[in-house]
């Protein structure tokens, strides 16, 4: 009665945090500053994300997860405290319960990792969800019927592509490349062709700002910062959308890779399914121009982005966690 129950997706990119009876608390970049010296927290989220590649020597910033699991314990760990001393105070009597999502395919010692955390930070008990199968929930999928449903999650780290049915998971695939190696793509590009080196932040606002799967009828430009190779002194260029389509076209090129080989083990009767009902998208890089039709297009098969595609896998996990006799089965618990 007086336990809280908390749902957490805990991406590369972003974290968020649902409470249940409130909905989403919390919505912070996944990154955290600490001191050099004695690992002291300085700022975690958004003030976090303004101090990334502007720091002194004192100061670390870290993205603390990579791929859609914990590349630093100790951080990761001050993260999920800060959490959930934001949503339950400091002094807590009742520990509350949490429920985790974590990408299908990760192995038993990284799933380990994420539960040893979340229990660190103090919660009572731990429940671990795939992130796809949250995904679905979240995206309202009719998951519990003897029919096919395909969800394809693409966060900053995994692209995730799951077909479900009655409830649980037939065939999964997890592919350790999304939104950042979009970034990643389109800041190699700028070095190779302008000899210009650009920050992560710079790489993300010319894929939301002027990013597309698809050549765009209406060309845009943006013009863009960063630091001369040759030179050492800042200077200014401008790229286009097309530049930006061509530089990010092998990552998607990899991201429908992924979705074909997740076809190719699907059950006919199910495959027969998805052709009828569509690919559902979720997750932040599914919101990259015309990325629903690119994949219509090489697949054959209608794809549609969920409402609110950033927040499924959050509101999954929480209704998950609210209504955890009908989902116990797909959950493990620590």
């Amino acid at each position: 009665m007086f336990t809280k129950k908390i749902g957490i997706d805990l991406g590369t990119a972003n974290s968020l945090v649902y409470l249940v009876g409130k909905g989403i608390v919390l919505q912070e970049p996944t990154v955290v500053a600490i001191t050099a010296e004695d690992n002291k927290v300085v700022a975690i989220g958004s003030q976090a994300r303004e101090m990334l590649g502007r720091t002194p020597a004192n100061i670390i910033t870290s993205r603390p997860m990579r791929d859609g699991v914990i590349a630093d314990y100790i951080v990761t760990e001050a993260m999920l405290r800060y959490f959930l001393d934001k949503i339950c105070g400091r002094s807590r009597f009742f520990k509350p319960d949490v429920m985790i999502c974590a990408p299908a395919g990760v192995t038993s010692v990284e799933r380990r990792a994420v539960l040893d955390a979340t229990l660190s930070a103090g919660a009572k008990n731990v429940y671990l969800i795939d992130e796809p199968l949250a995904a679905s929930i979240g995206a309202n999928m009719p998951i519990g019927e003897a029919s096919g449903n395909m969800v394809v999650n693409i966060g900053g780290g995994t692209t995730e592509v799951a077909v479900i049915a009655l409830g649980g998971i037939v065939v999964h695939n997890t592919l350790r490349v999304a939104g950042n190696k979009i970034d990643e793509a389109l800041a190699s590009y700028i070095r190779k062709k302008y000899s210009l080196v650009v920050g992560d932040q710079m790489a993300e606002e010319i894929k939301i700002k002027i990013g597309s799967a698809l050549s765009l009828e209406k060309e845009m430009k943006i013009e863009i910062k960063g630091r001369d190779i040759a030179g050492g002194l800042p200077r200014t260029v401008e790229i286009s959308s097309t530049q930006a389509t061509e530089a990010i076209k092998p990552v998607l090129s990899a991201i429908i890779l992924a979705i074909k080989k997740v076809f190719e083990d699907t059950p006919p009767e199910l495959a027969a399914d998805i052709i009828d009902k569509g690919i559902m998208m979720t997750g932040g890089t599914s919101l990259l121009r015309n990325f629903d039709q690119l994949l219509t297009q090489a697949l054959g098969v209608p794809c549609y982005v969920a409402d609110n595609p950033i927040e499924c896998v959050v509101q999954g996990t929480g209704i998950a966690i609210e209504n955890l006799e009908d989902y116990k089965r797909n959950v493990t618990q620590r």
